[in-house]
């Protein structure tokens, strides 16, 4: 008798499952982005950006992350769908907003950089993954990024890589070199993260 291979049943992910998630992950992502923004380092990608646009003027990480990823909604809606869309704007929202909230119940009188950089960027991987396997998504290049992979089979973790040096390359006149290393090696380890865990064929829901 010829050995017949069964595919795996796909389970559907429920809508109580979603919306867990999507808190769950924005609340790493934004608990990260804490840990960056009181050592005054950075990371890329848009988040990066909107580090930038907060060093440089008075405006809050979270007002800068929620404005630059507009524009990108138009990609989403045109390419991934309208729930991946809804599901990326309101994590976008919620990293917006929890950014805001975290400071007000946690601060760091001593924090070194490198510490900073590194596992607040673990935390933000950890986080990334989890809303890429619920389909959302942080807008920005990671919109780009995942669009690229589903049309063209491009790993997401590599584009990202890419763009997000050449972000935190862009901060050199804007932090010290200290913390621009210490934001670099985050970088590639938040990259590294989402390589080895985000990959076409990998799940099957």
């Amino acid at each position: 008798m010829d050995n017949v291979v069964q595919q795996p049943v796909k389970i559907p992910h429920t809508l109580l499952e979603d919306v867990l998630a999507i808190l769950l992950g924005t609340l790493m992502v934004s608990f990260g982005v804490t840990l960056l923004k009181q050592a005054g380092a950075l990371t890329g990608s848009t988040a990066g950006i909107a580090f930038l646009i907060s060093y440089l003027s008075k405006t809050s990480f979270g007002l800068a992350f929620f404005l630059i990823n507009i524009p990108f909604y138009w990609l989403a809606v045109k390419r991934m769908g309208w729930a991946f869309t809804i599901k990326t704007f309101s994590a976008v929202a919620l990293v917006s907003a929890f950014s805001h909230l975290h400071p007000l119940f946690i601060h760091f009188s001593a924090l070194d950089p490198f510490y900073a950089a590194l596992f607040g960027n673990v935390v933000m991987g950890i986080g990334f993954i989890v809303l890429f396997r619920h389909k959302a998504s942080l807008g920005g290049i990671n919109i780009l990024a995942l669009w690229l992979q589903d049309r063209y089979g491009i790993r997401a973790g590599k584009l990202q890589m890419v763009v997000d040096t050449c972000v935190v390359l862009a901060s050199l006149f804007v932090v010290s070199r200290e913390m621009l290393a210490a934001s670099i090696a985050g970088a590639v380890v938040l990259n590294l993260i989402i390589a080895m865990n985000h990959r076409p064929g990998r799940y099957y829901v």
